[in-house]
């Protein structure tokens, strides 16, 4: 049977906000009585409440948050002291103080201020707070453990915040979807909000959409408008990944990177993800001695492989796509050998026959210590393999 994870793909095709992310959830099954207990945690006065509406021509949630005006603008610290009071998952704590930490660093740099110098007026108010910290929660308690985004709508126009009028897409909404898929819709008005900008860019991290998953249930989350151009609503898919044969290649060719960082490069990569990496020398264009890399990844991974290698790398692009591929079942067994614990990798090729090998870094290091020639290390473990009928 073939391994899955569960994972959440934001459809933002009409926008997003943190109403519409919580609403969205609701709609996929998370528990109202769950959500209504969730806030209570946050030792904040706010009142929730869980409608059924129509946006277009789809049924979707609604989720309303209503609290008290604050007395003054909120700071950064003034937030992150609510979060760190509530009674939380330390993961959510960590996600929301990430989320509300990035929104002080964009809005500084917009304003020309330092970030705990910044006054959140929508963003720091109860119910951003409730919608930000819940829906982080909120996708944790559905048992996700990776999210995706398709493309987020932007909208077109201008907006009135407490800094006066701004275009659209607002500046602190495009700066906080950094990284992220977009596109520039039709449609008039605000589509996306900071709120739900921040929240999607922490948990999706602008990893886009599989293009092969397993659907297992869908929402859609109602905005707070119901134009007649268009559904305003956000959909939210609850999935499931088959990872074995989700793969892909990623490839790029660099003939201005000197090979004594090619090690490192390689080193990163396989830390970002990739299940294996190679490099191939080739002949490039004017007679350019260059080197091809190669890595195979994880398709949920994809993303951040491929932000490695352009980040730590000369090249300017690379390629990809996805290729599905055959493994044999492999189980992994500790031997002790002249004290030292090995490793050792067995697979079980067709026609029943065994095969295993010691893992390298454990023979080396083991190798070392005893002051044994690596290939007599790995004779005597062959021998000691043979003797224990591990074959």
């Amino acid at each position: 049977m073939e391994e899955r994870t569960r994972c959440l793909i934001f459809d933002p095709f009409a926008g997003i906000s943190g109403d519409m992310i919580l609403a969205g959830l609701i709609d996929l099954g998370l528990e109202e009585a769950w959500l209504q207990e969730f806030v209570g945690k946050l030792s904040v006065q706010a009142e929730i409440s869980v409608t059924r509406e129509t946006r277009g021509s789809l049924s979707a949630c609604a989720v309303s948050v209503r609290a008290p005006e604050a007395a003054a603008p909120r700071q950064l610290n003034d937030v992150l002291a609510v979060i760190q009071a509530a009674d939380i998952a330390e993961d959510v704590r960590k996600l929301s103080t990430t989320a509300f930490t990035r929104l002080a660093e964009v809005e500084g740099r917009l304003h020309g201020i330092a970030p705990d110098d910044v006054h959140f007026h929508e963003v720091g108010a109860t119910d951003a707070i409730v919608d930000i910290v819940t829906a982080i929660a909120g996708v944790s308690q559905l048992g996700v453990t990776e999210c995706f985004t398709r493309r987020v709508a932007l909208g077109r126009g201008w907006t009135s915040a407490a800094h006066g009028r701004l275009p659209l897409p607002a500046p602190a909404t495009l700066e906080l979807l950094e990284g992220v898929p977009v596109f520039d819709s039709e449609f008039e008005g605000e589509l996306t909000t900071p709120t739900g900008a921040v929240v999607l860019s922490v948990l999706s991290g602008g990893r886009r959409a599989p293009s092969s998953f397993v659907p297992v249930r869908s929402g859609f989350g109602a905005g707070s408008r119901n134009p007649p151009t268009h559904p305003n609503c956000l959909r939210l898919v609850l999935a499931d990944l088959e990872l074995p044969d989700a793969m892909c290649v990623v490839q790029a060719d660099l003939d201005d990177m000197s090979p004594e960082y090619l090690p490192a490069l390689t080193e990163a990569l396989l830390a970002s993800g990739a299940a294996d990496v190679c490099t191939f020398p080739i002949q490039m264009k004017k007679g350019r001695t260059g080197v091809r890399i190669e890595l195979l990844v994880p398709e949920s991974r994809r993303h951040d492989a491929s932000q490695t290698l352009l980040r730590e790398s000369t090249t300017l692009g690379l390629r990809f796509w996805r290729v599905e591929r055959e493994v044999l079942p492999r189980a992994t067994k500790t031997i002790q050998w002249r004290g030292h614990p090995i490793r050792v990798k067995s697979t079980l090729a067709p026609g029943g026959h065994l095969r295993y090998k010691p893992e390298y870094d454990d023979l080396i290091q083991a190798a070392r210590v005893t002051r044994v020639p690596a290939l007599q290390a790995r004779e005597e473990i062959d021998r000691l393999l043979q003797a224990e009928d591990f074959c």
